[in-house]
């Protein structure tokens, strides 16, 4: 035990002198880059590695004592020297994982995506690392990899053939969730057959609540090759035409004030009507084949209120078109009998 006295203690100051200097390197560090963004995030990444190397220059020196005193035979030092590669790979490893998963996290918050892209992001980055770091530490030991590689193409390749459609669904995810042409929440309408709220945006599929309270599960593909209409985008804020036919013998200048009137009058009673930008009315489309057709423009806080703001403001025009006289035109039908025996025309 004598003769590990001196490689022993040369490995125990060793390690002390390069974990002070870790804690002196990291502080400066911290109080360098400022918050944990962009190149602050290395000091979080090589925080636990950088013990790992403390302990790998302390055997390093402890190693290089013994063999220069020839303490230590020389099968034991070259294990030592094994282990020690073995260690550098592994904390290598991990430092490159951490500081890409910490970059990926920051580049996610940068650009405001969501909390599944990002962790998907982190789990592969991880993934091809720790892969590369096996690979190279398989390598260093002496096993040949070769063969492995072989198997992992091929193998990937049969997984890529039979999950075909899982992967198209997986990769449409993601590039919903990344370039997010519908959010959850929002009330959107996809290929003109599905409409209603995002409930949920999957890796596979996404579930959309529609109107009857039902939900309907659609595959991400499907979802990102049809047209897709947000009524929550770029806002909430919906603007509402309702379209009002007088009889032409009606003054347009008062149906116009009439309608603007009404509308205004109910900005405080009538929930989801928004009073910024303000109604107005317009002879558009114009001269009907048996009326004058107004349209009245204003906007509702979302898409579902404007159902309630039409049912009221049609009450409320409809009511002061009577109150005002103004009558609203109504196609009469003629319905011509005729008799089995033809003996003429019977009219009602």
């Amino acid at each position: 035990m004598r003769q590990l006295a001196w490689p022993t203690f040369a490995f125990v100051v060793a390690a002390l002198l390069v974990l002070l200097l870790r804690t002196i390197l990291l502080s400066l560090l911290r109080r360098w880059t400022g918050p944990p963004d962009g190149w602050g995030s290395l000091a979080q990444a090589i925080r636990l590695p950088s013990i790992l190397w403390s302990v790998v220059v302390g055997l390093w020196v402890g190693n290089e004592v013994a063999g220069q005193t020839d303490r230590l035979p020389l099968r034991v030092s070259q294990q030592i020297s094994s282990l020690l590669e073995v260690a550098v790979i592994l904390s290598v490893t991990i430092t490159v994982s951490n500081l890409l998963t910490t970059l990926v996290q920051s580049a996610s918050e940068r650009r405001s995506l969501g909390r599944p892209i990002t962790g998907l992001g982190q789990s592969v980055a991880r993934g091809v690392v720790f892969i590369v770091g096996l690979l190279v530490l398989l390598d260093a030991l002496g096993i040949q990899i070769t063969p492995i590689l072989t198997a992992l193409g091929v193998g990937g390749l049969a997984v890529a053939l039979a999950l075909q459609d899982t992967l198209s669904n997986l990769f449409a995810g993601v590039h919903l969730l990344a370039d997010k042409p519908i959010r959850v929440g929002d009330y959107v309408k996809v290929a003109d057959t599905v409409e209603g709220h995002v409930v949920d945006i999957g890796w596979r599929s996404t579930r959309v609540r529609m109107l009857q309270n039902v939900v309907v599960t659609i595959p991400n593909k499907r979802v990102a090759e049809s047209m897709i209409t947000n009524y929550d985008m770029p806002e909430s804020r919906l603007a509402l035409t309702i379209r009002v036919a007088v009889d032409y013998g009606a003054d347009p200048d008062l149906v116009q004030r009439i309608l603007v009137e009404e509308t205004t009058g109910a900005l405080n009673e009538v929930p989801g009507l928004l009073a910024e930008p303000e109604p107005s009315a317009r002879l558009i489309p114009g001269f009907g084949e048996f009326s004058l057709d107004f349209t009245l423009i204003c906007h509702v806080k979302s898409f579902n209120d404007q159902f309630l703001v039409q049912h009221e403001l049609r009450k409320r025009i409809l009511r002061r078109l009577g109150a005002e006289g103004i009558r609203i035109p109504v196609q009469v039908r003629g319905t011509e009998l005729r008799s089995a025996g033809g003996d003429g025309p019977a009219r009602s």
